[in-house]
């Protein structure tokens, strides 16, 4: 065996054969893992389709997509609902500030007020109630974007800025 072709290669030849052995069992141990996985694939198949026939898996899909579009449905409908909402609470009335003053010294008690109420724009209204021996009288100033066009009493502004937020609301 002198001619031999492993003979030529410079090394000894059972690091090939050892490399081999190597190289089977990883490869066998690589099978038996795919092997296991396997089987626990058609297991969970197996249970998956367990009693169904192709026609029942095929009504359960299509209720489920039935159930999909009647979902977006609502969905679509919710968000309408929404938007519709939002839009509505911009228009109501949402700011509003109070002044209780004594209109006219000697009468005894803060019966006289001024409400201001403004909704997002900043756009509403200044009640100032005045009450006197004869009666009680109430004037209506209108608001727009937080400025009026008539001249306001002292309660009036100070109610106005409450509502726009500048002055705190007192307790």
């Amino acid at each position: 065996m002198e001619g031999s072709m492993l003979n030529n290669l410079g090394f000894d030849p059972v690091y090939i054969i050892i490399g081999q052995a190597v190289l089977t069992l990883i490869l066998s141990i690589v099978v038996i893992v795919c092997i296991f996985r396997i089987r626990k694939l058609y297991r969970r198949y197996d249970y998956f389709m367990r009693g169904k026939d192709a026609e029942t898996l095929e009504d359960i899909i299509m209720n489920q997509m039935d159930d999909i579009v009647e979902l977006r449905a609502q969905d679509r409908a919710n968000k309408d609902s929404i938007r519709i909402a939002n839009k509505n609470s911009r228009a109501a009335f949402q700011k509003f500030g109070i002044v209780k003053y004594n209109a006219f010294k000697g009468m005894g008690g803060n019966l006289s007020f001024a409400f201001a109420m403004l909704d997002y724009t900043n756009t509403g209204f200044v009640i100032n109630s005045v009450h006197s021996r004869e009666g009680c009288y109430l004037y209506l100033k209108e608001v727009e974007r937080g400025e009026t066009k008539v001249l306001l009493g002292t309660e009036e502004k100070e109610a106005l800025e409450q509502a726009l937020g500048y002055k705190e609301k007192p307790l």
